[in-house]
């Protein structure tokens, strides 16, 4: 599984904690306020329980990674923040960090695949960060931008560093605060940071709350690693960029087999029509991996019924040609099942 370099992902092995989260929070707060948590009676009867959306789609930069970015940069040390940060994304988490490195004066150095989200390219630029495309993926350029990292002295900064799972749990934190009876949270796996946290927040202030990761059939890698119970490499052809990875990362993958109770995979087409629902039925707009927890709960409906259901709408940054073609579908083709 991947490592990546920078700071150690666990200083002593342990895992992140509630402490942890509670710590990130006044890093977060001071920039971000929290997102709503709102129940939609439209998706509660197409599922034939209690849903509520938790709104990461409304943070500034359209996502959720932005807590973490923003955690992760408030404690980089002096010679740290001299010396820049590199990273590399599809988009939401160098947005996080073009975001964060621009609140705390830090430059930013972001590698994107070759055809990545052109809007959440412009979005990183106009953050103030140089973007650089390299390779055909994530992994891709990842890879490229750990040798120019180390080359130029630089910080670089991997997608699951301890400090962005801390700084991303601050909104299972709000969930929870919000719905203290919350039977059931959905969410998005790309590298696995946000189910990481909510996983963290959930079960140690509740064990019963069942957290249920979601990625795409069509990038199976972190779901067939946390089902094999060993790394495993898989091809990676999703449309939904928040979910592209063709390898798994060993800290994430640690922290879901403790405390993840499920793990479903949904086709890409199930992600098109989770889109279309999410914005009949609540009137945002989500991307591909924003949609992804929706797909899942359809796909878990009888296991849901009658519960207190949480769906995290991870990011709304779907590009306006993704959402030409969807809208120029004859309609939605998703029903509960």
């Amino acid at each position: 599984m991947d490592k990546v370099p920078g700071k150690p992902e666990s200083t002593d092995g342990a895992m992140p904690s509630l402490r942890d989260v509670i710590a990130a929070r006044p890093h977060v707060y001071r920039h971000l306020r929290p997102t709503p948590l709102y129940r939609y009676s439209g998706l509660s009867e197409l599922l034939g329980a209690n849903v509520w959306v938790k709104h990461e789609n409304h943070q500034p930069i359209g996502a959720f990674k932005v807590r973490g970015g923003l955690n992760l940069v408030a404690q980089l040390s002096d010679k740290e923040r001299a010396s820049g940060l590199f990273t590399a994304s599809t988009g939401n988490h160098g947005q996080s960090i073009a975001y964060a490195a621009r609140a705390h004066g830090v430059s930013a150095t972001i590698a994107v695949p070759e055809g990545a989200n052109p809007g959440k390219v412009a979005a990183m630029r106009g953050l103030g960060a140089e973007v650089a495309f390299h390779g055909r993926d994530f992994d891709s350029a990842r890879e490229w931008v750990m040798g120019v990292a180390l080359a130029r002295g630089g910080r670089f900064v991997g997608p699951t560093e301890d400090l962005l799972i801390h700084g991303v749990g601050t909104y299972a934190l709000e969930i929870v605060e919000d719905l203290p009876e919350v039977d059931a949270i959905i969410v998005p796996v790309g590298a696995g940071s946000g189910a990481c946290a909510t996983c963290i927040v959930a079960k140690t202030i509740d064990p019963r709350i069942q957290v249920i990761g979601a990625q795409s059939a069509q990038a199976p890698a972190m779901q067939m690693s946390w089902a094999s119970g060993k790394a495993v490499s898989a091809d990676m052809n999703t449309v939904a960029e928040g979910l592209a990875t063709r390898v798994p990362f060993e800290n994430t993958q640690r922290i879901m087999r403790k405390y993840l109770d499920d793990f479903v995979l949904v086709e890409d087409a199930a992600i098109e029509d989770a889109i279309l629902l999410l914005l009949e039925h609540t009137h945002n707009l989500a991307e591909g991996a924003g949609a992804a927890a929706l797909a899942a709960a359809i796909k878990l409906k009888h296991r849901l019924a009658g519960k207190n259901v949480v769906l995290v709408m991870s990011g709304g940054n779907l590009s306006v040609d993704q959402l030409r073609r969807l809208l120029g579908r004859s309609g939605s083709s998703a029903r509960a099942r």
